[in-house]
This record gives C-alpha cells, structure tokens and sequence, in this order.
C-alpha cells in the first residue's frame, strides 16, 4: 500500500525556550534531511494543522519557532516537554547555499523572518571561511520582541559577523538603534558589489522595500534572494491555498530570487 503523504508523524517535544510573550522554539526528536528555509506541516489531532518554518536542525532534531496567535498555535502553547506533534514534510524549496559561498553575504530580517535564516546565520558562524564576509541586518518591533537574544549576542561576538539591530520603537531601557530596517541599508559596506548576496525575509512590505533600498546601491535583483510565508495547506501543490497567479509556493518557493519574485502578485 503507498504511504499516504498526508498522514502526520508523531514526534516528541524535547526543549522549549521561550524568545518572547508570544514566540516559543519546540525541539523536536526527529531525523529529517531538512534544507536550510524548508518548512514543515505541524498537527494535532482535532484541533488542526499549520506551515511552520524550520528555524534550526540537526542529524536528530529539528527547531520550529512558533508564535502562539491562531487555532493550531495557540492549543501548540499548552503542550509540554515530552508532548508529541504531528509533522509532515519538509517541503519546498530552500536557500541555494551554493550561491553564497565565499561571498559577502548579507542577511535581512524583520521579526519573525528571522526564524527562516536562523540556521543559514548559524552554518556560517560555524563555517567563517565558507563566507568572505557575514552582514546581519536585523529588525524588530520593540525590544520585548527579539527572538534569538543569545544568539544574537553570540553572533555579535564572531570576528567574521557584522551585526545591526534595530528596533521600531525603543523604551527607557534600550540604548541601541531605534528605526525602521530600511534605514539601515545604508550602514551595510557595498565596497564589493560584484561579490554581494542579498538575503530578505520579514513581513511583505518590509520585503519590498527593503529591496528597493538595496537596489538604490546599485545591488542587482538577481543578487537578492526573499522567502514568501504562506498559508501552505497541502504542502505538495494539490490544494492552491498558497498560490499566487500560476505558481504554487510550496512547490516553488517559499524562497525565490527577486527576478522571479517581483512578478508574483495576490
């Protein structure tokens, strides 16, 4: 009998680290052969199923960074260690690794985009010669909604990374940047056009103007690389809950080039 690619498995939860009021990293144990900006279908019986960016992976474990504000999520907040979700996948397609490699690569994202290159940022702090340089452009709302803070901290201290953090709105307690991430551009160094690869990923409109800021330097559409969050249902192009015009995200995407990408429209 062929296996039945809708049929979830379920897998246990093995750490849970809180990043903000809302946001939670689930670990889970399982073995999948995961590409950097895949995303995988989360479950529970019953209650129902939703696409979830894999944040970070290894040989027998994979990070799902979620943000408790729906059906799914919300009931996904009363679990605890030892509790199993369902998941299917991964799917789509990821970041082209390849592309990157000694490059000077520059990595933008706003809020919870950071979950999507979370492990590009990590493969390449591990791997410093794998890049010619590693520009982190980072944004969040206010303070109280940075994921990642230790990471962020670790990433600061690589000799090879250089990180800009800024937030929306500060408060008494802030002392870093304070502005939108488009006005940040201009602190990334485009001293090296020609070896330049861009990376965005955050909301819609941060995408696209984000990316009209680093063309004002002269960045090529074909250096900048975005991942569309869909509500991917199927996961494997059956469904047409993600598509935009003829293309299905989960099957394409959720990471394009912008050449391609500036022609999908809702």
């Amino acid at each position: 009998m062929p296996n039945n690619p809708y049929i979830p498995k379920a897998v246990e939860i093995i750490d849970i680290t809180a990043q903000s009021e809302v946001d939670y990293t689930y670990r889970l144990a399982v073995d999948l052969d995961v590409d950097n900006g895949q995303f995988v279908e989360v479950s529970i019986p019953k209650i129902g199923e939703c696409p979830i960016s894999v944040s970070d992976f290894g040989d027998d474990y994979i990070d799902l960074t979620i943000r408790h504000v729906g059906k799914v999520t919300n009931q996904i907040a009363h679990l605890t260690v030892g509790d199993k979700l369902g998941i299917r996948g991964p799917y789509g397609n990821g970041f082209p690794m390849e592309e990157y490699q000694g490059k000077d690569l520059v990595i933008s994202a706003g809020g919870t985009g950071l979950a999507p290159v979370k492990s590009i940022i990590n493969y390449f702090y591990r791997n410093p010669k794998a890049v010619n340089s590693l520009t982190l452009l980072l944004g969040f709302k206010n303070p109280a909604n940075i994921l990642f803070s230790d990471e962020i901290a670790k990433w600061k201290a690589a000799d090879h990374i250089n990180v800009i953090l800024t937030v929306d709105e500060g408060d008494q307690a802030w002392d870093g940047n304070v502005g939108l991430i488009t006005g940040f551009v201009d602190q990334v160094d485009f001293s090296n056009l020609d070896n330049m690869e861009v990376i965005i990923v955050g909301p819609p409109i941060m995408m696209k103007f984000t990316s009209l800021e680093f063309m004002k330097y002269d960045i090529q559409e074909k250096q900048i690389w975005v991942s569309f969050e869909r509500k991917m249902s199927c996961g494997i192009g059956k469904c047409g809950h993600c598509k935009m015009d003829d293309t299905y995200i989960c099957l394409e995407g959720p990471v394009f080039n912008y050449t391609k990408a500036k022609e999908l429209v809702d």
